[in-house]
């Protein structure tokens, strides 16, 4: 999945400093300029008690210098226009992002001497600080810079500050653009198998339903001519009878849906970080949905707050469509923000299901304990197949003291979920989601069991 970079261009915010801008520019001496101020009052003291007038020269001097510098500074009538590009503007966690600054001297003067930095959460990185040479009228500079992050998120680039300075190093004054970026770290995406999952949507394979292509159900075959029906349709004898262009209605397979079920409890997690079990949970949901999307299924996220991804339709977003490369960035901008919510239960989750038309769910599911599984058990009746990840509490959350969280057995909890219908496996820190999905496949195909007997066999 690729996407494009983004780019703003922005004027300083204001020509002149502000009022009391006297003041602002003697603050923005350095440390170089105070020191010859305080010399040159020294100096200019001493002369006066000691009657020297050479000295008193010398002071004066010293002290004019660096508030000569800060005027000059102050009054600088550089008309410079910034623009910033990301590429890519949406990148995974853990992968970098290279910011292009470009700076266009549209006066008809030449610069000085520009020192450029652009502002950045701690989180990418350090703030990068570059010196630009005199830029000619008319002309531009261009820099570059990467940024990296391993937790995901949304973070503002800018705004991209230009720092003045005179050529002894006197004074330093910063004019700031207002305008920022912001750089999209979405979670890590795994290549999934291209799986069979047999069972995997209801009406899916050759008994599937049909669909009416154009046309609601409450249309009556033939219907009424629409602009861009194709006249090849056109059913004449119903149009003799109705005396109006009548077409026929054409029926295509339903889409194959798919929902992925995210269990965002805090409650239900241990740990924070990276590596953490909740971030386990939240790239493997977002591996499921481009790998449904790329196969061409209806996809939909859920959550256990029962909320979805704003935008999507009433039976998800379509894949293998021009819009599922967008439909995928707009629920991988929802995972990027997605955290721990408040609640402890599964239940409006569950609500939020329609009842046996989601085709295959599929679970990313925390700790629960027997009541959340049996919220979840009733959830395969409202699906026409069933697959969950239950994170293992005995390898993913551990106490401080190293000894395992007491939870109820994750047998016990995976046994409830397989009697419900649930194919059901539970995740130890470190296994590769793409190796469960296959073990997910051969368990659904009735290849294994989990516990890996054959199918027939009796389990013991």
């Amino acid at each position: 999945m690729t996407t494009g970079g983004t780019g703003r261009t922005g004027q300083p915010q204001g020509g002149r400093l502000e009022k009391g801008g006297a003041r602002t520019a003697l603050a923005g001496l350095s440390t170089r300029g105070r020191s010859f101020l305080a010399a040159g009052i020294a100096a200019a003291v001493c002369a006066y008690v000691l009657g020297q007038p050479n000295l008193l020269r010398v002071g004066l001097l010293l002290a004019a210098l660096p508030l000569i510098c800060a005027a000059v500074v102050y009054r600088t009538r550089y008309r410079v226009a910034g623009s910033r590009r990301l590429a890519p503007a949406r990148v995974p966690a853990g992968s970098e992002a290279r910011v292009h600054l470009r700076m266009d001297n549209v006066s008809r003067l030449p610069t000085g001497l520009l020192m450029l930095q652009d502002k950045v959460p701690y989180v990418l990185g350090p703030r990068p600080r570059f010196v630009l040479d005199r830029v000619e009228a008319g002309g531009r500079r261009e820099v570059s810079y990467r940024v990296r992050s391993d937790l995901r998120g949304r973070y503002p680039l800018g705004p991209l500050q230009l720092r003045l300075s005179d050529p002894f190093g006197m004074c330093e004054l910063t004019r700031s653009f207002s305008t920022y970026d912001t750089l999209t770290v979405i979670p890590r995406v795994e290549a999934l198998p291209p799986v069979r999952l047999s069972g995997e949507a209801k009406g899916y394979g050759d008994g599937r339903q049909r669909a009416v292509a154009l046309a609601g159900e409450d249309d009556v075959i033939p219907r009424g001519y629409r602009y861009g029906d194709d006249l090849r349709r056109v059913h004449w004898r119903s149009t003799a009878r109705y005396g109006e262009l009548m077409v026929r209605r054409e029926e295509q397979p339903q889409r194959a849906r798919c929902t992925v079920l995210l269990d965002t409890r805090g409650v239900a997690y241990a740990g924070a970080g990276p590596d953490s079990a909740f971030e386990w949970a939240v790239s493997g949901a977002a591996s499921v949905l481009v790998h449904m999307l790329e196969r061409g299924f209806s996809v939909r996220l859920l959550t256990d707050t029962g909320t979805s991804v704003p935008g999507e339709g009433a039976d998800g977003f379509a894949g293998a469509s021009q819009e599922s490369a967008d439909a995928a960035g707009l629920m991988m901008d929802t995972l990027a923000v997605v955290d721990h919510s408040d609640g402890a239960s599964l239940s409006r989750a569950y609500d939020a299901l329609r009842g046996g038309n989601e085709g295959l769910l599929v679970a990313f599911l925390g700790d629960i304990d027997e009541e959340q599984a049996a919220i979840a058990a009733r959830m395969r009746q409202r699906s026409g197949g069933a697959v969950a990840f239950l994170l293992d509490s005995d390898t993913w959350g551990r106490e401080p003291n190293g000894m395992a969280h007491p939870m109820n057995s994750q047998e016990e909890r995976l046994r409830l979920l397989r009697e419900a219908g649930w194919t059901v496996l539970g995740v130890p820190r470190g296994t590769p989601l793409t190796e469960l999905w296959r073990q997910a496949d051969r368990e659904r195909a009735g290849v294994v069991t989990a516990g890996g007997t054959r199918a027939g066999e009796a389990r013991s």
